[in-house]
């Protein structure tokens, strides 16, 4: 019978339970049938492609009928045959090597009487032959032809798997239903109780409440064990991190990165004892490092007391002005890595809010991708491995004999807290063991093929690929401390620093002024950074060295670079006064007598002017007490002729052109 059927197929059929029209059919389709992806496919038509639905998700009525016009051909009869031939091959996969022995023997046995057989020889004389040839009973040969009668020869080594064994194992003892859930709730919980107590509990209940029938601990024990799983049991009783390392760890292929191009940092306390010299009581000092993902080599490290953003920073300055800047770095979400110092501006972190407002992080001024771990995930960095080797060689090395801690609080030596060791030697010891750690042969990484996590990150880095950035001077400054403002010593401008001196001939323009200066501490006899209030840069200060009291080696030193200090502040000031004394004197007696010149010259007159009347407003004049008489008064006409002369004067003035005329009514 035909399995896969088109819409029009079916739609002409008419089949019953199904709508007869295509649009009906269609609309099965996409709302039921189009679930079933493996049960629906598309052939070639004849313009187009064409759906096509198997049998089985037609209902049974359609199905009846199709079978009835096929002519009775049971095509769910071949879907329970396959079914039962893949249980067949599972029961065989499950038998012991010896069983599948057996099988075979069983089939060569078989296959040797089928030959006699298609031979000519009878079936009894085959048997009695082939019970001869292979040493077993003429009955176990018909039991065998039997067992495989109404399966294909494919099928015959399957299908004579031996019914004993654990096939014909009784099944577990009978238990009430009720008391087998108290005793796996019993057992299945955190507190992790024996198993002995449970069933003994769940006895006493057993008992009060009259169930039965009750096996022995022995058979209800057989009876967990094959019926719930051991990732249960973990998940119950120990945790979900237990159950998580039951799931195979995933496994990363590193080859396609090149040296530089990707790392991950990260810190480990250190089970020793070190004497250091800001507190009495013995430390454990933190490694804080960092590894490249290629070729596992540890470029920069170093130690502290503590996980702080600042240690963190000096990190990765070295490793960029060592190796250079990489193009991705792997951190977890510790509260160090998470700073916004270290990583702000980027918005994907584990740790702290996220403010539009904070200042960009070293990270992200370089230019450098992050990569966060899954909290708590330690496989997730390549470098806890390298720890595991590093606190090995490091902290159970003979130098760290008295002074090793253990590695927990029970595992304590006998020989706990008996000495500590001091910082410098401590820092020495872990710098040769890096350097151990980096140059050790035979690594079975894929990327190193046997050679050291040296050579591997050498070759790579002189691939003709490998691009690696590379920091300018500015940049350098991002990674170095920053301290409080500092005031500069008078007269000389010199920055007292940790107890060094620091000084620059830029510094004498600001004697006892404030400063910022960018340091690293554990390099402070390099030049300091000095900066302004406003963070502009003024100058590199060198580290002034003190020298011994009757050095004369450095006292004549220090008078050479004393001249040519001098004499390079003369050469200064002769750029800046060009002018002798004299030349400057001519210069200002030409100024001077360039002013007596405008001295002598005419007042300047305004270019509009007016005529102010003496007995008017605020400012007249008072009238004299006696009274002109008549023969002293002007009569019209002298007064006319007074006018018109002032007027005359008046306009003929090189620097008056108009007089204000009176308005008129």
């Amino acid at each position: 019978m035909k399995e896969w059927f088109s819409i029009a197929e079916l739609a002409e059929a008419a089949l019953p339970g199904l709508p007869q029209s295509k649009g009906g059919l269609r609309k099965i389709l996409a709302t039921t049938w189009r679930h079933q992806s493996e049960l629906i496919r598309k052939v070639k038509g004849v313009s187009r492609p064409v759906v096509e639905i198997h049998v089985s998700l037609l209902p049974e009525g359609a199905r009846a009928a199709l079978l009835l016009r096929a002519g009775g051909v049971d095509v769910l009869r071949k879907a329970e045959e396959k079914r039962q031939k893949e249980a067949l091959w599972v029961r065989y996969e499950g038998l012991s090597k010896a069983h599948k022995s057996r099988c075979e023997e069983r089939l060569k046995a078989l296959c040797f009487w089928e030959d006699l057989l298609h031979a000519g020889m009878g079936v009894h004389d085959g048997a009695s032959l082939c019970a001869v040839q292979f040493g077993v009973s003429r009955m176990s040969l018909f039991n065998w032809r039997q067992m495989v009668e109404g399966y294909e020869r494919c099928d015959w080594l399957a299908a004579l798997a031996p019914c004993y064994g654990e096939e014909t194992v009784s099944p577990f003892a009978p238990c009430h239903e009720e008391a087998f859930e108290v005793l796996c709730s019993d057992y299945l919980r955190p507190s992790r109780p024996a198993f002995s107590a449970c069933y003994r509990r769940m006895v006493l209940v057993a008992r009060e409440k009259g169930w039965a029938p009750i096996p022995s601990e022995r058979a209800l024990r057989r009876r967990f064990k094959a019926q719930v799983s051991k990732a249960v049991v973990a998940l119950a009783r120990e945790g979900e991190e237990t159950v998580k390392k039951l799931y195979p760890a995933q496994r990363r292929d590193r080859r396609a990165l090149h040296a530089m191009e990707a790392v991950n940092m990260d810190g480990h306390k250190l089970d020793v004892f070190v004497r250091v010299p800001w507190t009495e009581k013995p430390v454990r000092l933190y490694l804080i490092a960092i590894q490249d993902l290629y070729s596992g080599k540890i470029l920069s490290w170093r130690l502290s007391d503590a996980e702080t953003w600042e240690i963190v920073r000096l990190v990765i300055g070295d490793m960029v002005e060592t190796y250079g800047i990489p193009e991705r770095m792997t951190l977890d979400n510790g509260r160090a890595f998470t700073s916004k110092w270290i990583s702000g501006g980027v918005s994907n972190r584990f740790r702290f809010k996220i403010k539009a407002d904070e200042p960009q992080g070293l990270l992200t001024s370089l230019g450098i991708q992050l990569q966060w771990t899954t909290p708590y995930s330690g496989q997730s960095k390549p470098i806890e491995r390298a720890w595991r080797d590093l606190a090995e060689a490091i902290s159970k090395h003979p130098l760290c004999a008295g002074a090793y801690t253990g590695n927990k609080p029970d595992a304590k030596p006998e020989d706990y807290g008996k000495r500590a060791m001091g910082l410098a030697e401590f820092k020495a010891h872990v710098g040769a063991q890096i350097v151990a750690h980096n140059a050790q042969a035979g690594r079975k990484a894929l990327t190193c093929a046997g050679r050291s996590f040296d050579e591997t990150f050498a070759e790579s880095l002189k691939a003709e690929g490998t691009i690696v950035r590379q920091a300018s001077a500015a940049q350098r400054a991002l990674w170095l401390l920053t301290s409080e403002a500092l005031r500069t010593q008078k007269g000389t401008g010199e920055i007292h620093f940790y107890g060094n001196r620091y000084w620059a001939r830029a510094l004498n323009s600001y004697a006892g002024e404030k400063v910022i200066v960018r340091f690293d501490p554990d390099n402070l006899h390099q030049d300091l950074r000095v900066y302004d209030l406003n963070n502009q840069l003024l100058c590199m200060a060198p580290c002034l060295a003190d020298v011994g009291f009757y050095d004369q080696q450095a006292a004549r030193l220090n008078g050479r670079l004393r001249k040519e200090y001098v004499k390079a502040v003369k050469a200064e000031k002769q750029l800046a006064a060009k002018l002798a004394p004299d030349q400057l004197a001519d210069v200002y007696a030409k100024v001077a007598r360039r002013g007596d010149d405008a001295k002598s010259k005419r007042s300047v007159s305004p270019k509009v002017s007016r005529l102010m009347p003496k007995n008017a407003g605020n400012l007249a004049l008072k009238a004299p007490d006696a009274v002109l008489g008549d023969d002293e008064a002007l009569d019209s006409g002298e007064f006319s002729q007074h006018l018109h002369q002032a007027l005359r004067r008046l306009s003929a003035s090189s620097e008056v052109h108009e007089v204000i005329k009176f308005p008129r009514r």
